[in-house]
């Protein structure tokens, strides 16, 4: 579970609600004070939220970007159905196409973890609305063992308790130092004094996730195949590999293999782990900015 620094957007954002022809969804807006380079849509991993990408968006607005951060179906502060049915990853691809569509495109495109895999399904279902696509820490196909594990022990948990019940049991599991776990939700945070968001705001989102969601992704994540052969013959559309330098999600090694196949450029950020976005914001933005500005 990502840890976004706070949960209070910069002045340069606010949060609003997106209509489009596939419902209403939740988002934080980021607008530039002068003339607007391009638009950017940023897709929260399993577990986070449109939150996660928050200490981005000032960053990106003074580079001229406005950027538009999403609580997919489920997610936090965006509704969703009980029916897991309804998270099937071609549904979540087709409200990303809704939601490029809604925000105005052609849109830099940004997926990170699960949102990353949602993200190439949407491309590969329609790529005409994006100019570019960023993969965050998303590797070719499904987690590594350990985390189909987590998962599993999740949704398990998920099956026969509460959300308030799961979320006091990852507390009592997790060690607090474990801040970017893609499956059985670590990184809890019980009164940190390091700048971190503290616990409160983070219990409350989880709260706020529907299960049906939670277990739905979580299978996703355990499943997925490898579409690499597919995206890569997705062209023209200049595609980025970005990462930390540790993951325990999917190998640096698998990622930097994926970055080739691909032909896309590739970002490692030094220091960061799963969610470079929370734990180098700054070095993140610049590495999307570069990308994005190669492009004009």
């Amino acid at each position: 579970m990502s840890r976004p620094p706070t949960f209070t957007p910069p002045p340069c954002a606010r949060p609003r609600a997106l209509a489009t022809t596939r419902g209403t969804f939740a988002v934080l807006e980021g607008q530039p004070a002068g003339a607007v380079r391009g638009t950017v849509l940023l897709l929260p991993g399993f577990t986070g939220s449109k939150e996660d990408f928050i200490a981005l968006l000032e960053p990106l607005c003074e580079a001229g970007y406005r950027a538009v951060t999403v609580d997919g179906r489920g997610q936090y502060e965006t509704d969703g159905p009980d029916d897991q049915q309804a998270y099937a990853q071609d549904e979540l691809a087709r409200d990303v196409l809704a939601q490029a569509e809604a925000v105005g495109g052609p849109v830099h495109l940004v997926g990170h973890s699960l949102g990353g895999q949602i993200a190439r399904a949407a491309v590969l279902l329609d790529p005409a609305p994006f100019t570019t696509l960023t993969l965050m820490s998303s590797g070719p196909a499904q987690v590594t063992a350990a985390q189909q594990q987590k998962i599993k022990l999740l949704s398990d948990a998920l099956a026969v308790m509460g959300m308030d019940q799961v979320w006091e049991a990852m507390r009592a599991l997790d060690p607090p130092e474990d801040a970017d776990i893609e499956g059985a939700g670590a990184g809890t945070d019980n009164g940190r004094t390091d700048g971190r968001t503290d616990g409160e705001d983070l219990r409350r989102r989880w709260l706020r996730h529907n299960p049906a969601q939670l277990i739905a992704t979580g299978r996703q994540l355990t499943v997925e195949p490898d579409r690499i052969a597919e995206l890569a013959a997705v062209r023209p559309l200049p595609k980025h590999v970005l990462s930390g330098e540790r993951d325990d999600t999917w190998p640096v090694s698998l990622l930097d293999e994926m970055a080739e196949r691909l032909d896309a450029r590739r970002t490692v950020i030094a220091a960061a782990e799963h969610s470079p976005n929370t734990d180098r914001p700054h070095e993140t933005a610049q590495a999307l900015i570069a990308f994005w500005d190669a492009q004009y």
